[in-house]
């Protein structure tokens, strides 16, 4: 064993916050407000960026054709995003992080234009891949950032205007979109990044100063990038194509399946060996970051289901129109940010701990109460559970990732900082994936007895063919109006009983998480 790698593995766990070291200097002033207001520019345009799209596919498809390709746009940017994370947290470690900061906002910029600028569907898709790499450095410095300028007791409020920042992005995203889209063009969907960007720019570069001490001795684990960047994309691309385009025993999902295995194999030996590891392997055994990043698995696995296919219940099993819809789901953006923002500016009262089980306990009861909801549900009602199961998020999601920041040294906060977000990306695409798969194959199951049972013979054989094609068919009001109420009544209980599958999945998460953060450390 080496000494490096027998270093890195005797991490202590610290049962108090870690001292100030003296060489660790915190913005004060307005120059510190400054760049708070900068980087929450910078995380507010990639977070739109995630959430604006779906109002705007529609046109851009119709103008630039490859609907083969209308998937991948939100794909491509979800993986980019999620590979990027862990290295530029680990670069942020080792490196200035205004220069990485403002790289990573010029990657943005510059892949903003380009996607605004496409004339197809293949380019706007590569062009979304970039932006996707720079909105992950967005999303990383910004957290790494907010925490170095800050001194530790300060953390949570910092943190906590981030949460913020992402639940009115949620609410601004779709609307935003619709509103471009109407009165201007698709492509300025795109383009208003760079006026903002430059703003955020200039406001990293005028004001922001490095505050933490980096490693000496810095080194560039290349290949420890290169398997841990292929482990996360052949993981992810397996969980979003599974029981989608391709089933879950084809050739093409066990292949990349054992990709993963292989290159996650590769990747832990390599960064034993390592002389700066991208994600050192010693962190694991630190208590506080290893329960600290599985209770935020969890719960992002729970409330990223929650969140994915609530809507299919409300416009499905409820029958409600989309106006309704997009009302029903803002208590769940609305409560998360809510929860974190209240949490960050507690928790120097409330401490991390209990904050983590108080906010587990939440979203328990929130997931539960999902499991009594029928196709009589009522809209606010339904909107009240969501509010309770964000609320519980945003606390976790605040009191989880100061416990992994703390539970490492100041020189590792880089690499903590995003290991919590890659955690929580991680959560949310598999659960995602896994629910996507739970309701295809209910749906499927249902709908062929409803054409068994008779029923088959009340409805059109044009449409019976849409819906089987396609069950989002189902929600269309033109395949809507050619169906008679009793069947329409069936048609939603089926897709209620689709959904409860979700909900059960997410109510055992929910216990996992509970479960964690019972054994975080104090």
């Amino acid at each position: 064993m080496s000494v490096n790698h027998h270093k890195r593995a005797s991490f202590k766990i610290p049962t108090e916050r870690q001292p100030v070291r003296e060489k660790d200097v915190f913005l004060s002033g307005k120059k510190r407000w400054y760049v708070i207001a900068a980087a929450l520019l910078a995380l507010f345009l990639g977070a739109l960026d995630t959430l604006i799209m779906g109002a705007a596919m529609p046109t851009i498809v119709s103008d630039l054709g490859g609907i083969h390709l209308y998937s991948w746009v939100f794909s491509v940017y979800l993986l980019s995003r999620a590979v990027s994370l862990p290295i530029f947290g680990k670069l942020c470690d080792l490196f200035n992080s205004k220069k990485l900061y403002l790289i990573s906002i010029v990657i943005f910029l510059i892949s903003s234009v380009c996607a605004g600028a496409s004339h197809s569907m293949t380019q706007l898709t590569l062009s979304r891949a970039v932006q996707g790499v720079g909105a992950g450095g967005n999303f990383a410095l910004a957290y790494i950032v907010l925490a170095d300028i800050s001194p530790p007791e300060r953390r949570g409020k910092m943190m906590s205007l981030i949460s913020f920042v992402w639940g009115l992005s949620s609410v601004l995203g779709p609307t935003l979109g619709g509103f471009i889209v109407n009165y201007f063009s698709w492509r300025w969907i795109f383009f208003i990044n760079v006026p903002l960007g430059i703003i955020a720019f200039l406001g990293i570069w005028r004001y922001l100063e490095e505050t933490r001490e980096k490693k000496r001795d810095s080194a560039i684990d290349y290949l420890g990038a290169l398997t841990l960047s292929t482990t996360i994309l052949a993981l992810l691309a397996a969980f979003l194509l599974a029981g989608r385009t391709y089933a879950w025993t084809s050739p093409q999902i066990l292949a990349l399946f054992v990709i993963t295995l292989g290159s996650a194999v590769i990747f832990y030996t390599v960064e034993r060996r390592a002389k700066e590891p991208i994600l050192p392997i010693g962190f694991f055994r630190v208590r506080g970051f290893s329960i600290g990043n599985g209770a935020a698995f969890f719960a992002s696995f729970s409330i990223f289901s929650l969140s994915a296919f609530s809507p299919l219940f409300i416009q499905g099993a409820l029958g409600k129109t989309p106006a309704q819809l997009g009302m029903a789901m803002v208590p769940l953006s609305l409560g998360w940010s809510v929860g974190a923002l209240f949490c960050g500016q507690m928790v120097h009262l409330l401490k991390e701990k209990p904050s983590a089980l108080l906010g587990s306990v939440l979203l328990l009861a929130g997931c539960g109460m999902t499991l009594t909801f029928s196709i009589s549900t009522s809209l606010a009602a339904f909107s009240i559970v969501l509010a309770i199961a964000g609320l519980g998020m945003g606390f976790v999601s605040i009191s989880t990732l100061l416990i992994v920041q703390n539970s490492l040294s100041g020189e590792d906060l880089g690499v903590a900082t995003t290991s919590h977000q890659f955690s929580r990306t991680l959560g949310g695409t598999i659960g995602i994936g896994v629910s996507g798969s739970f309701v295809t194959a209910r749906l499927s199951e249902t709908m062929d007895s409803l054409m068994h049972s008779g029923i088959h013979e009340k409805i059109p054989e044009s449409i019976s063919n849409h819906i089987h094609q396609n069950i989002e068919n189902l929600f269309r009001p033109e395949i809507q109006s050619f169906l008679s109420k009793m069947v329409q009544d069936a048609l939603r209980d089926a897709v209620s009983q689709g959904v409860t599958w979700v909900f059960w999945a997410s109510l055992t998460m929910s216990c996992a998480c509970l479960f964690f953060s019972y054994w975080l450390p104090k």
